[in-house]
C-alpha cells in the first residue's frame, strides 16, 4: 500500500509496516466524526426547516422573515467546542488508565450519546444538550486517535499516519455537505435530521473495527506489561515475538521509559516545569493549536454557507460543496511531503501562503465601491479556495503530527489533552464571537470581509512562532526527540540534528536516579536540571574492551550478520 502511494519502507527496516499502515489508517477515520458534524451544522444552520423548528420569534431585519439571532446560532454552533474542550481534559487521566484503544470507543459511545439527543429535539436547549455530548466525544477522539497512531506507527512513515486524521476530518465535511445539499429543499424535520442521524453510521463502524485492534506497545510498557507489549509489537511488525529487531525496539522502549522515569515524575505541575524542557514543550504544541484555530479556517467551515450568502454569492450551498472539495484534494499533497519536507518548512509555507490570501481579500473588500460586489464576490470564491488549499496542505494536519510526537512517553497524554484543549478553546471562541464580529446591527462590529485582516495578521505570527519554536521531527523515532531537546537549543537548528545514542545503551551503561547521564556519553545535562554534585552520585561502568561491554542481545545480532540493520524503527 505505501509504496503503490509513493512512500517506500527503508531496505534495512526489519519486519513488514504494512499492519501498523492499515491499523493507522483505521483509527484515523475517527476524524470523520468531528468533519461531518462541523460540515452539517454548517448547512443545516441555512435551512429554512431548521428556522422555522428553532426560531423562537427574532426576525431579520434584511429579510423581514424568521430567522436565529446572531447569539443563538452562536450559542448552537460554539456549545460543541465546549464539549470539546472538556473531551478534550478528560482523555488523559482516561487514556492513561483504560489505555488509547478502549478510552476511544468510549470516547465514541459518548459522541452516540449526543447525536441520538440532536436527532430527537424539537427545541435549542435539546439540540445544545446533545451537541455538547458530541463534543465531549470528539475532543476526547482528537487527543486519542493521534496518540494511539503516533504510538503505533514506524517512524518512516509516522507524520502520514497522523496526517491521515485530518484528511479523514476534511472527509467528514465533504460528505456533510453532500448530504445537506441534497436534504436542504425537504420539508419539515427531515431536512435536518437525516444529515445528524447519519453520523451514528461511521461512528459503529468505528466501534466494532477497534475491538480487535491492538493496544499501542508504548502504552502497556508504561504499564509494565513487557509480554503484552512484545505480542501488539509483533501484530504491528509482523515479526515473531523472539526476532532481534522486534526485542530490539521493544527494549528501546522500555529503556527510555525507564530513563524519563528517572527524571522525574509525571504530573501535570510537571508539563510546565518538568525536565528535559517539558514546558517549552508544552508551550510549543498549546501555541501551535491555537494559532492553528486563529488562522481563520473555522470562520469557513462554520460560517461558510451563511458568510457566502451576506457576501452576494450565489448558490452558496454548491460554494460550500467546492470548498470541502479543495479541502480533501489539498490534504492530500502535504500527506506526500511532510516527511521529505519536514514540519518545519511545511508549515512556514502554509502560513505565509494563507496569510497572503486573507489580506489580499480584505484589502479588496476594503477598497471596492458597491457596483463592484459581483467583483469581490468572485475575487472572494478564488482567494478563499486558495486559503483552504494552503491550510489543508501544512496546518490542517501537521499541527496534529508535531503535537503527537514532541512529548515524552511518561506526559504524553496530559500533555496532548492540555494543547488539544487549547485548541478547542480557541475554537469554542471564534465560533461564538465570529458572528458578533461580523453581522451588522446594535452591539456587532460589522466588519464582513474585513475580519480577514484579523486572520491574515495571525497567520504572520503563525510563521515566525514556526521558526523560533517548531523542532523538526521527522525521520527520527519518538525517543530520539528527547535527545533531540537535550542537545538542540534552538529551533532552527533542530534540522541538522544527528541521533547519536540509545536509551538502552544508556540505561546499560548505567544512569543515576537523578537521570544525569555519564559524562561519557555525548548528551550533556539539561541546563535546567540540577548539576551533578547536587544530584545522585552517577553510577559508571568498568572500563572494558568493546567486545567486553556489549550486551548478549548485540553479540547475537553481530554474529547473524545484522549489524546494518537499524533496530529503531
Amino acid at each position: 500500500m505505501a509504496i503503490a502511494m509513493g512512500w517506500h519502507k527503508p531496505d534495512n527496516v526489519a519486519g513488514s509496516s504494512a499492519p501498523a499502515i492499515m491499523v493507522g489508517l483505521f483509527v484515523a477515520t475517527g476524524g470523520l466524526l468531528f468533519g461531518y458534524d462541523t460540515g452539517t451544522i454548517n448547512g443545516i444552520l441555512a435551512m429554512s426547516s431548521f428556522k422555522a423548528q428553532f426560531n423562537t420569534g427574532y426576525v431579520d431585519d434584511k429579510t423581514h422573515e424568521f430567522d436565529l439571532s446572531p447569539s443563538q446560532i452562536s450559542i448552537i454552533v460554539a456549545i460543541l467546542s465546549a464539549g470539546t474542550v472538556v473531551g478534550a481534559l478528560f482523555a488523559a487521566p482516561v487514556g492513561d488508565w483504560l489505555g488509547r484503544r478502549i478510552s476511544i470507543i468510549g470516547s465514541i459511545c459518548v459522541f452516540c450519546f449526543g447525536v441520538i439527543f440532536q436527532v430527537c429535539a424539537d427545541a435549542i436547549p435539546m439540540l445544545l444538550a446533545g451537541r455538547f455530548f458530541a463534543g465531549v466525544g470528539v475532543g476526547s477522539v482528537s487527543v486519542l486517535v493521534p496518540l494511539y497512531q503516533s504510538e503505533m506507527a514506524p517512524k518512516w512513515i509516522r507524520g502520514t499516519l497522523v496526517c491521515a486524521y485530518q484528511l479523514s476530518i476534511t472527509f467528514g465535511l465533504l460528505a456533510a455537505s453532500i448530504i445537506n445539499l441534497i436534504t436542504q429543499k425537504m420539508n419539515g424535520p427531515p431536512a435536518y435530521r437525516i444529515p445528524m442521524g447519519l453520523q451514528l453510521t461511521w461512528a459503529c463502524v468505528l466501534c466494532l473495527g477497534l475491538l480487535i485492534l491492538p493496544e499501542t506497545p508504548r502504552f502497556l510498557i508504561k504499564k509494565g506489561d513487557k509480554q503484552a507489549a512484545g505480542l501488539a509489537l509483533s501484530r504491528l511488525r509482523r515479526l515473531d515475538v523472539t526476532h532481534p529487531a522486534l526485542i530490539e525496539e521493544l527494549a528501546e522502549i522500555e529503556a527510555n521509559h525507564d530513563y524519563e522515569l528517572a527524571l522525574g515524575s509525571a504530573s501535570y505541575r510537571d508539563l510546565f516545569v518538568g525536565t528535559p524542557h517539558l514546558g517549552r514543550r508544552t508551550l510549543t504544541g498549546c501555541g501551535l493549536q491555537m494559532l492553528q484555530q486563529l488562522t481563520g479556517i473555522n470562520f469557513i467551515m462554520y460560517y461558510g454557507t451563511t458568510f457566502f450568502t451576506s457576501a452576494g454569492v450565489k448558490d452558496p450551498f454548491l460554494i460550500s460543496l467546492v470548498m470541502n472539495v479543495i479541502n480533501v484534494i489539498s490534504t492530500i499533497p502535504g500527506l506526500f511531503v511532510v516527511e521529505s519536507w519536514g514540519r518545519r518548512k511545511l508549515l512556514i509555507v502554509g502560513a505565509l501562503g494563507m496569510a497572503c490570501c486573507q489580506l489580499v481579500i480584505a484589502i479588496f473588500s476594503t477598497l471596492a465601491n458597491d457596483s463592484q460586489s459581483s467583483l469581490v464576490a468572485k475575487l472572494l470564491i478564488v482567494f478563499v479556495s486558495l486559503f483552504v488549499f494552503f491550510y489543508a496542505a501544512s496546518w490542517g494536519p501537521v499541527a496534529w503530527v508535531v503535537t503527537s510526537e514532541i512529548y515524552p512517553l511518561k506526559i504524553r497524554a496530559k500533555s496532548m489533552s492540555v494543547s488539544t484543549a487549547s485548541n478547542w478553546l480557541l475554537n469554542f471562541g471564534i465560533a461564538y464571537g465570529t458572528p458578533f464580529m461580523v453581522e451588522e446591527g446594535s452591539g456587532y462590529a460589522a466588519l464582513g470581509a474585513k475580519v480577514f485582516y484579523v486572520w491574515g495578521a495571525f497567520c504572520v505570527l503563525a510563521a515566525i512562532f514556526v521558526y523560533g519554536m517548531i523542532y523538526e521531527t521527522s525521520k527520527i523515532s519518538l525517543e530520539q526527540i528527547d535527545e533531540m531537546y537535550e542537545r538542540v537549543a534552538f529551533a532552527w537548528k533542530s534540522k541538522n540534528f544527528e541521533p547519536s545514542w540509545s536509551f538502552q545503551q544508556l540505561r546499560d551503561d548505567g544512569f543515576a536516579d537523578s537521570g544525569i547521564p555519564p559524562p561519557e556519553h555525548e548528551l550533556q545535562p539539561s541546563r535546567t536540571t540540577t548539576t551533578t554534585s547536587e544530584s545522585v552520585q552517577t553510577i559508571h561502568t568498568d572500563s572494558s574492551s568493546p567486545n567486553e561491554s556489549q550486551s548478549e542481545e548485540d553479540k547475537i545480532i553481530q554474529q547473524m550478520g545484522m549489524g546494518n540493520i537499524d533496530f529503531s524503527y
